[in-house]
This record gives structure tokens, C-alpha cells and sequence, in this order.
């Protein structure tokens, strides 16, 4: 007799197959890195039970651990889990694609008509509510992350320096990466909070990865395949790099954008917000490519698209290229969506490599307080560089013309409003954002 449907395994699933559903993840992945999450479990391992729910926490836990966005770790480790490197690559590049293509055109209309009044108006509200969802995420991080009074002295000591002292961002990652490895050795008990989700908790029937498959082939660790694949990744980068050098010379703008987004993929521990701090400092204070202004433009156009939250930096690379044309004839958009394509592969080749090089060799010491308290360190220090941005928006957008210049009332009330709506009643990120442009619209044609 026949097993039930909810008995048996799901059958095999192809490369096709999987192909759909990662480009249907693409183009739905709203909600920043939590609401990904949750689209993928209810998805995999609800629904379809292609993995089961312990396997699935396993691989989240580890892509946690890792620089960059989780979210799409997540997609790659799990299409590699199915379909070798092949299923990783399809997989993580149709989590980010569909939102490079849609900031790409909402860059260009960013940039070609944002005096629009309309345009102008919709931006208006955005900004305070941009800043009130950057306090959220430092209270969301803070909640998880500063679990007892040495984490908390490690974020303070991360404001500190970013505001104070505005010590350079890799700086403060390097030190509390130091203070949570001797915290690991010397009071293991207060770093060995971060990096999990716990356990599993539910069964939704036997998956076509289940909890007692045996990890695949192509999964387990061999010296070759990790030499292969550095070596792969190497060329990857480095011939792009040495063609842009070639074409543009180092201090080229995007030789320069290569180089600046590479550092910036490795730096971001707990989360895209954890990198903005460090994308401000270089692309506005070193180099120049945007203003403030715009720079909280481009996060509310990140959070209104699908895809990881880190996709902004694609808008300042198409910002940046676009004001400062580099291929003939100033063509300007051109410019704009080269430097953005450029800029998307640099900042998550390393991920991919993360994932097809390091999930073989990383997951056998996942869960060692040698390798987790350093991270613990840098999760809680990442809390305090968030605050300090989310002061750097608030000043831009309630002192537009700086302290000498007058309080922007209309936005502090909107900026309230957002984050009583986000904080005290659970209202998503999109209905904030979409009643907040409505309220910026309306004030501009009205008032302004």
C-alpha cells in the first residue's frame, strides 16, 4: 500500500524546476533579510519540502556567520545543497538580479526627474521614515545581539569611535573582532551568545533533504575542490580589476568603485545596515559620489525593491557614474549602469565564494566559540555603528540646511509617526514607507 502524499518524500527536483522558483523568490523578496527568510522557509520547507526545517536552520546558522547578506547565502547554499554549483549560481544570482534591473531604472528617474514636485514630494516623506527604519534595525539587532553588559560596553565603545573619534569602520570591525576573541578565551559564558536561530521546532513531513540524508558528494570537503574554486574566484576578480586599471587607471572612478565595494563585501557582519556606516564614510566623505541627501534617497529606494537591502550600493555606483560620466560622449546612463553592474558583481562574488568554497570546510566548526565569539564581538559592536547612522539621517533630514538653518517640523512628525507605526505596532516596512510618501506628497504640493 501507497505511503500518503505527506508521508513520503517530495519527489527529485530539477534544475528547471528550481530555476522557476528562484526567479519567482527574486522578484518577491521583499521585507529585508527576516521577511527573505521567512519566504524561503514557508516556501522549501513548509510547502514543497525540499529541505527539511532542521537542515534549513543548520545552513541559516552558518550563512550568519559569514560577510554579507544572509538572505541570499541562504538561497546559494541551498540551491548548491540541490544542484551542485551550478544550482548555487542560478540561485543566488536571480535573488539579486530582478533588483539591480529595477534600481537601475528607478536611479535613472531618481536622478532625471527628482525636482519633479511629484517626485520631490514622494521623497519627502521617505526620508523620515527611512530614519526611523534604521533605529529600528539597531533596536532589532540590539535586542538579539547585547545579551549581557560586556556587549553593551563593546557597542558603546563602536558609537564612540564612529562618532567621536570617526575611526574608519574596518577599524572598529578589526577591534571588537579582537575584544570578542579574547572575550571567547576569558569569559566564554558572555561571547557565546550570537550567531543561531535555535533549533528546530516543527516537522512538515519527510524532505527531499531530510535530517538524517547524507550530505551529497559535491558537499563534502576535498583540498582540490577548495583550491579549484579559490583559484576560479581569484580570476574572477582579478581580471576584471587588472582590465579596469588597464582602461581607466587605478584612481579611475570605477577601478576605485571595484575596490571600495570588494572591501565593503567583506564587511558586512550582521547585516546590510552594518555596512552603511562604512559605504557613507567612503562614498560621500572620501570620494565624493553622492550627497547625504541622496544617500537616504537610495536606501528608501533599496527597501521599496526586492532582493538584499545591500543592492543600494548599486545606486550609488549608477549616482556616482552617472553625474561623472567615463564613456564617450558623456553618456551618462550608460555610465550609471555600468558602474552598477560592476559594483553588484564585486560586492557579492565573495559570497558566492563563501558558499561553493567555504560551506564544506566552515560547517564541520560551526558552532566553536573560537570561531563564534569573535563575530559575537563584531555583531555587538555593529549595533553601536547603527545608531550612529541613524543620528547622520536624522540630522540630514530635520537640519536640511544644518543646525544654523531651521527644524523641518513636517518631517520630525512624519519620522514620529513611522517609528511609533514600525516599533509599537508591527506595521511592515512597505506600508510604512508607502503612507510616509503619501504624507511627503501631499505636504509638498499643499504646504510647499
Amino acid at each position: 500500500m501507497a505511503e500518503p502524499a505527506e508521508h513520503a518524500p517530495p519527489p527529485p527536483v530539477s534544475l528547471l524546476q528550481a530555476l522557476a522558483f528562484w526567479l519567482k523568490l527574486g522578484l518577491i523578496s521583499f521585507g529585508g533579510p527576516a521577511g527573505q527568510i521567512s519566504i524561503m522557509h514557508q516556501e522549501l520547507v513548509e510547502r514543497r519540502r525540499w529541505i527539511s526545517e532542521r537542515r534549513f536552520l543548520h545552513a541559516l546558522n552558518y550563512c550568519m556567520l559569514l560577510p554579507g547578506p544572509e538572505a541570499q547565502q541562504l538561497a546559494t547554499y541551498i540551491g548548491w545543497l540541490l544542484h551542485r554549483t551550478w544550482g548555487g549560481l542560478i540561485a543566488g544570482t536571480l535573488f539579486v538580479l530582478p533588483s539591480l534591473l529595477l534600481l537601475i531604472g528607478l536611479s535613472w528617474v531618481y536622478i532625471a526627474f527628482g525636482d519633479v514636485p511629484l517626485v520631490a514630494g514622494i521623497f519627502y516623506g521617505i526620508k523620515p521614515a527611512v530614519t526611523a527604519i534604521v533605529v529600528q534595525a539597531a533596536l532589532r539587532i540590539g535586542a538579539r545581539a547585547l545579551k549581557n553588559h560586556w556587549l553593551w560596553a563593546i557597542a558603546a565603545a563602536a558609537f564612540v569611535a564612529i562618532f567621536a573619534l570617526n575611526l574608519p569602520f574596518p577599524l572598529i570591525v578589526l577591534g571588537a573582532a579582537l575584544l570578542g576573541y579574547l572575550g571567547g578565551r576569558l569569559l566564554p559564558e558572555a561571547f557565546s551568545v550570537g550567531g543561531g536561530h535555535g533549533a528546530a521546532k516543527a516537522s512538515y513531513g519527510p524532505a527531499l533533504i531530510d535530517d538524517d540524508t547524507p550530505t551529497p558528494q559535491h558537499a563534502r570537503f576535498r583540498a582540490s575542490r577548495l583550491a579549484l574554486i579559490l583559484a576560479v574566484g581569484a580570476a574572477l576578480w582579478l581580471l576584471p580589476m587588472a582590465l579596469l586599471c588597464a582602461l581607466y587607471g587605478w584612481q579611475g572612478t570605477l577601478t576605485q568603485m571595484a575596490w571600495f565595494f570588494t572591501k565593503a563585501a567583506l564587511l558586512t557582519f550582521g547585516g546590510a545596515y552594518a555596512v552603511l556606516p562604512y559605504v557613507y564614510q567612503g562614498a560621500i566623505g572620501h570620494y565624493g559620489w553622492l550627497s547625504p541627501a541622496q544617500m537616504i534617497d537610495g536606501l528608501a529606494l533599496g527597501e521599496t525593491t526586492p532582493g538584499p537591502l545591500i543592492m543600494v550600493v548599486a545606486f550609488v555606483a549608477f549616482v556616482g557614474a552617472y553625474l561623472q560620466p567615463m564613456l564617450a560622449g558623456d553618456a551618462a546612463f550608460s555610465s550609471g549602469a555600468l558602474a552598477a553592474c560592476l559594483v553588484t558583481w564585486f560586492t557579492f562574488l565573495p559570497s558566492f565564494l563563501f558558499i561553493l568554497a567555504g560551506g564544506p570546510l566552515v560547517e564541520s566548526t560551526h558552532g566553536e566559540l573560537k570561531f563564534t565569539a569573535p563575530l559575537t564581538g563584531i555583531t555587538a559592536a555593529v549595533v553601536g555603528v547603527i545608531l550612529n547612522l541613524a543620528l547622520f539621517f536624522a540630522y540630514h533630514v530635520l537640519w536640511p540646511q544644518g543646525f544654523a538653518g531651521a527644524f523641518d517640523w513636517p518631517s520630525a512628525l512624519i519620522a514620529l509617526a513611522a517609528a511609533v507605526a514600525l516599533l509599537r505596532y508591527k506595521r511592515g516596512v512597505m506600508e510604512v514607507l508607502g503612507a510616509c510618501a503619501l504624507a511627503g506628497l501631499l505636504l509638498h504640493l499643499l504646504v510647499f
